[in-house]
C-alpha cells in the first residue's frame, strides 16, 4: 500500500504542480472577475459528473467487482467485465452529454441561478459549458480504463494522465486566444482536447498490460455488470458527498458580490494539492487492497491497513492543514497575485483558503473511510450519512452566507466535511470493521503536536521573512515552506509520532 501511496502521490504532485502554473495563467489572463465566473462554472458541471458517474460512483462498485472477478475467476471474467461496463457507460454517457448540450441554458439556470441577472454573464457561462461537456464522455471512459490499471496494480498511467489536461489547457491559452472570442473559449477547447488525450494515453497503457479493451459490444446485463450498476446507484452520492457540497457552493456564490465563484475556485485549487496528493493516493490504493483482502478471507489484514491509511493521511494532511491556514495569504500571493488578480483578490481568496484549511484533515479521512464500506459491496451507508451532510452543508450555507459571504460558503463545506468523516468512521467502529489500534492512538497526538509547533514556526518566519507576489515571492515561500517541513519531520521524529528510519527502509524497498 506504501509503494502504491508513493506513485500515485509522486505523479499527482506532477500534475498538481502544472496545475498551478495553468492557474497562475488563468488568475493572470481571466483574473476573479465576471469571465473568470463563467469559465469556472463551465468547467465545475463535466468535473461534477465526472466524479460522480466517473471517479466516484463508477469506481466505488466497479473496481471491488473487478478485483474479486480477477482474484476468483480469472483475467479473462475481469476483463469481459470492463468492456461489458465500456459499452454500457458509453451509450449512457453519450445520451447524457448531449442532452446537456441541447438543455444546457436550463442546467444553468440550476447550477449557477445568480448569473440569470446578469444576461451577458450566463450567456457566455451556456456557451463555454457546451464547449466543455463533451469532456464528461472522454473522462469517464477514462476513469473506467484507470479503474483497470489500479485494480491490475498498475497505477502509474492512471496517475499520470491529468498531466495531459494541465498541459493541454496551457498550450490552448496560448495557441488558440488569438483565434477565439476570448482567452476562456480558448481554455474551454483545450478542456475537451485534453479529454481525448487522456482516454488515448490510459488505454495504450491499459493495452501494455495485457488488457486491451474493447468497448464496441453489445450491450449486456450480465449478473456482473448487474451488480456494478446496483452498487453505482448509491455510490453516486456515498463517493460525491464532497463534490455535491462544492457544487452547492458555487450555487449559492453564484448569488453573492462578482468575483465569489473565482476567489473560492482559487482556494479550493490550493486546498486540492494536499488532498489530492494524500487522499486521492490513499484512497486510490487502499481501495483495491481492501476488496483484495476481504474476498481472500484476511479481515484483520483489512484492518491493518485501514488503520495504516489513517495513520499516513493523519502525518500528511495535519501539518499540511496548519501550514495552509498560517500561510493562506502569502501562498496566494505569490502563486496568482499579477495581471489582473490583485492583492484585494489575493486577501480575499486567502480567507477562503484558511476555512477550507481546517476542513482538510476530515476531506482526507472521508476519502479513508469510505473504501471500508465500498470494499464490501456497501454502497447504501455512505448514501445515507452523505446525504444528511449535503443538507447540513445547504442549511450552513444559508446561515453562514449573509454575514461571512463567500467564506461562510467555504466554512460550511468544512463543518459538513467532518460531520461526515466522524459519522462515516463511528460505523465503522460500531460494526467492527474499524478500531483504532495501539500504534495510531500512539502515534495521532504526537503527530498533531508536531503540526502546531511546526505551524508556530511558520507564522513566526511570514512575520520575520515577508514573502510577497512574484517570483521573489515563490523563492521566499519555498524557503518557509522547506524549514517548516524539516521541523514538522523533525518534531515527529523526537516526540515518536513518526519513524522516518522506517520511511527510508519502505523507500529502500521500493527502489
Amino acid at each position: 500500500m506504501f509503494r502504491a501511496i508513493a506513485t500515485v502521490g509522486g505523479w499527482t504532485m506532477v500534475s498538481r504542480v502544472l496545475g498551478f502554473l495553468r492557474d497562475m495563467l488563468i488568475a493572470a489572463k481571466l483574473g476573479a472577475g465576471p469571465m473568470a465566473d463563467a469559465f469556472f462554472v463551465a468547467l465545475k458541471l463535466p468535473n461534477l459528473f465526472r466524479r460522480l458517474f466517473g471517479e466516484g460512483a463508477f469506481n466505488a462498485a466497479f473496481v471491488p467487482a473487478f478485483a474479486q472477478l480477477l482474484t476468483q475467476r480469472g483475467p479473462a471474467a475481469a476483463q469481459a467485465l470492463a468492456e461489458r461496463m465500456a459499452t454500457l457507460m458509453t451509450l449512457w454517457l453519450a445520451l447524457l452529454t448531449g442532452l446537456g448540450l441541447v438543455f444546457m441554458p436550463q442546467l444553468m439556470q440550476v447550477l449557477a441561478p445568480g448569473f440569470i441577472e446578469r444576461p451577458e454573464k450566463f450567456a457566455l457561462a451556456v456557451e463555454l459549458t457546451r464547449i466543455t461537456f463533451p469532456y464528461l464522455l472522454l473522462i469517464c471512459l477514462t476513469a473506467l480504463v484507470s479503474g483497470v490499471l489500479n485494480a491490475l496494480g498498475k497505477f502509474a498511467a492512471a496517475a499520470a494522465a491529468p498531466i495531459f489536461f494541465n498541459l493541454l489547457s496551457m498550450l490552448a491559452l496560448f495557441a488558440l486566444t488569438p483565434v477565439v472570442a476570448t482567452p476562456a473559449h480558448a481554455l474551454a477547447w483545450g478542456v475537451t482536447l485534453s479529454g481525448v488525450v487522456q482516454l488515448g494515453f490510459v488505454w495504450w497503457a491499459c493495452k501494455q498490460a495485457g488488457m486491451a479493451l474493447n468497448p464496441l459490444q453489445r450491450p449486456s446485463l450480465a449478473p456482473e455488470v448487474r451488480t456494478v450498476l446496483r452498487r453505482m446507484g448509491p455510490g453516486l452520492i456515498g463517493a460525491g458527498v464532497t463534490q455535491l457540497n462544492l457544487a452547492v457552493d458555487v450555487i449559492i456564490a453564484s448569488f453573492l458580490v462578482s468575483g465569489s465563484v473565482s476567489y473560492l475556485y482559487y482556494a479550493d485549487r490550493v486546498a486540492q494539492l494536499p488532498l489530492g496528493v494524500i487522499g486521492a493516493a490513499v484512497a486510490t490504493a487502499l481501495l483495491p487492497l481492501l476488496a483484495k483482502q476481504i474476498h481472500a478471507g484476511q479481515p484483520l489484514s483489512a484492518h491493518r491497513s485501514l488503520n495504516r491509511a489513517v495513520e499516513i493521511a493523519l502525518a500528511l494532511a495535519v501539518p499540511a492543514a496548519v501550514a495552509l491556514a498560517v500561510l493562506a495569504l502569502p501562498i496566494l500571493a505569490a502563486l496568482f497575485q499579477r495581471g489582473a488578480f490583485g492583492a484585494a483578490e489575493a486577501l480575499a481568496t486567502s480567507r477562503a483558503l484558511v476555512a477550507y484549511a481546517f476542513g482538510l484533515p476530515a476531506f482526507v479521512l472521508v476519502k479513508v473511510f469510505v473504501p471500508g464500506f465500498f470494499a464490501r459491496g456497501d454502497t447504501a451507508t455512505p448514501v445515507k450519512i452523505g446525504l444528511g451532510c449535503v443538507a447540513l452543508n445547504l442549511a450552513l450555507n444559508l446561515v453562514l452566507m449573509g454575514p461571512l459571504q463567500h467564506v461562510g460558503v467555504a466554512l460550511s463545506t468544512t463543518l459538513a466535511a467532518w460531520a461526515n468523516a466522524g459519522l462515516l468512521a463511528w460505523v465503522l467502529h460500531r460494526r467492527g470493521h474499524w478500531v483504532a489500534d495501539r500504534r495510531l492512538r500512539r502515534t495521532a497526538p504526537r503527530l498533531m503536536g508536531s503540526a502546531l509547533g511546526m505551524g508556530g514556526l511558520l507564522w513566526a518566519l511570514a512575520l520575520l521573512l515577508a514573502p510577497g507576489a512574484g517570483l521573489s515571492g515563490l523563492l521566499w515561500l519555498g524557503l518557509i515552506c522547506a524549514l517548516g517541513a524539516s521541523a514538522y519531520f523533525g518534531l515527529a521524529q523526537v516526540s515518536g509520532g513518526l519513524d522516518l528510519r522506517e520511511l527510508r527502509r519502505l523507500m529502500r524497498r521500493k527502489a
